[in-house]
C-alpha cells in the first residue's frame, strides 16, 4: 500500500514562527512512517521547492500561525496548486484572521461579544474616543495578530496610550474591546460537513501572568488548563454550541477552536482560530485526547479532513488515506 505523501508547512516569517516551527515538529514527530512519506517545508525558503513538489504531494498540513498563515495567503496558493489541506480556506481564514470583521459575522449570526471600538491609524486622539465608549478596562487588539499576539489589558488611563501605540506599531486597524472578567474557556470543533464539538478546556494563567496573553499560552508551566472544563452541563452544552455556530458563521472547515470568557451575563465569543496550535502545551490536542483521540490519531484525522474536503482546484483526483 503506497504512503501519501504530506507536505508539512512550518516555520514562516510571521512574528509566530517559533510556534509554528514547533507545531509542525510535533505533526512530523506524530506521523506514522508506516503510512506517511514526511515533506516539512517552510514557505519562507522553500517556496519554489512547494511549487514544484506539489504534483507529487497528495495532502498538505498547514501548521503556519499568524500572518502567511492563518490570514488565507498560503491557502490560495495551495488551492492553484491543487494541493488539499486540514484548514479552512482563502475566505475564511482571512475572515477569522481580521478581528473587527470576524466580529461582524459574529454579531450578524447573533453569537454574543463583547462592545468594542475599532480604531484606524492616523485617528485624532483615540484614547479619548476608547475612555469616552467604553470607559476601562479594556482590551487591545492588533487588528490581524493570532495567538494573543501584540494585546495588552489596560485598565488603568495612563497606560492606555502606549498600549495602543504598540498595537498601531503592529496592524493599521486596532480592536479594542470592554475587559469582561470572568473564567476563560476554549471549545474546539472538528469537521467539515458533519461537526464533532470537542470537550471543553478551561484555562487558568498562572499568578505572573494577568491574562492567558502570549506568554502565557506558550510558556510550558505558565498556566494551567483543565479538560473537560468543571461546567455544569447546561453552560458545557451551551458553549460547544457556539463554537459550532462561530465556526459555521465564518465558514469554516477541518477544525477550528473558539475562545469565550464566561462573564456574568453568561458566555461571551472571543475570537476563532482557524489553525490552532499543536505544541505540547496547545489546547486543540488536549481537547482531541478527551475525546479519545491521542496525538497520532488527531494528525490522521486532519488529514482525511483536508482529503474529505473536495476536489483540488487543479482538478486532480483526490487520495484516500493509505490509497
Amino acid at each position: 500500500m503506497a504512503k501519501l505523501r504530506v507536505a508539512v508547512l512550518l516555520g514562516g516569517s510571521s512574528s509566530e514562527r517559533p510556534v509554528s516551527l514547533k507545531s509542525g515538529g510535533a505533526v512530523l514527530k506524530n506521523l506514522d512512517p508506516a503510512r506517511y512519506e514526511a515533506v516539512p517545508l517552510d514557505p519562507s525558503t522553500d517556496l519554489v521547492r512547494l511549487i514544484q513538489e506539489a504534483p507529487r504531494l497528495d495532502v498538505a498540513l498547514v501548521m503556519l500561525h499568524g500572518r502567511g498563515g492563518e490570514d488565507g495567503s498560503v491557502q490560495g496558493l495551495l488551492d492553484l496548486l491543487g494541493l488539499p489541506y486540514q484548514c479552512a480556506g482563502v475566505l475564511g481564514c482571512a475572515l477569522a484572521m481580521d478581528k473587527p470583521m470576524a466580529k461582524d459575522r459574529y454579531r450578524l449570526a447573533g453569537l454574543p461579544v463583547a462592545p468594542d471600538v475599532v480604531l484606524r491609524r492616523g485617528e485624532p486622539n483615540p484614547a479619548a474616543r476608547v475612555l469616552a465608549e467604553l470607559g476601562l478596562p479594556v482590551v487591545v487588539k492588533p487588528a490581524r495578530e493570532g495567538s494573543s499576539f501584540g494585546i495588552t489589558v489596560v485598565r488603568q488611563e495612563p497606560d492606555l496610550a502606549p498600549a495602543l501605540a504598540a498595537a498601531f506599531s503592529l496592524d493599521a486597524v486596532v480592536l479594542v474591546e470592554k475587559f469582561l472578567p470572568g473564567r476563560e474557556v476554549t471549545a474546539a470543533v472538528l469537521g467539515n460537513d458533519e461537526l464533532q464539538a470537542l470537550p471543553l478546556v478551561e484555562i487558568i494563567p498562572g499568578d505572573k501572568y494577568r491574562f492567558f496573553d502570549y506568554e502565557a499560552k506558550y510558556t510550558p508551566g505558565a498556566s494551567r488548563e483543565i479538560c473537560p472544563a468543571p461546567l455544569d452541563e447546561a453552560t458545557t452544552r451551551r458553549v460547544q454550541e457556539l463554537g459550532l455556530q462561530a465556526h459555521q458563521a465564518l465558514g469554516l472547515k477541518g477544525y477550528s477552536r473558539s475562545d469565550f470568557i464566561l462573564s456574568q451575563q453568561g458566555p461571551v465569543l472571543l475570537e476563532t482560530n482557524t489553525i490552532p496550535g499543536m505544541t505540547e502545551t496547545s489546547l486543540l490536542p488536549q481537547a482531541a485526547a478527551a475525546a479519545g483521540l491521542d496525538f497520532p490519531a488527531l494528525v490522521d484525522r486532519l488529514i482525511q479532513l483536508a482529503l474529505d474536503s473536495g476536489v483540488p482546484a487543479a482538478g486532480r483526483p483526490v487520495p484516500r488515506a493509505g490509497h
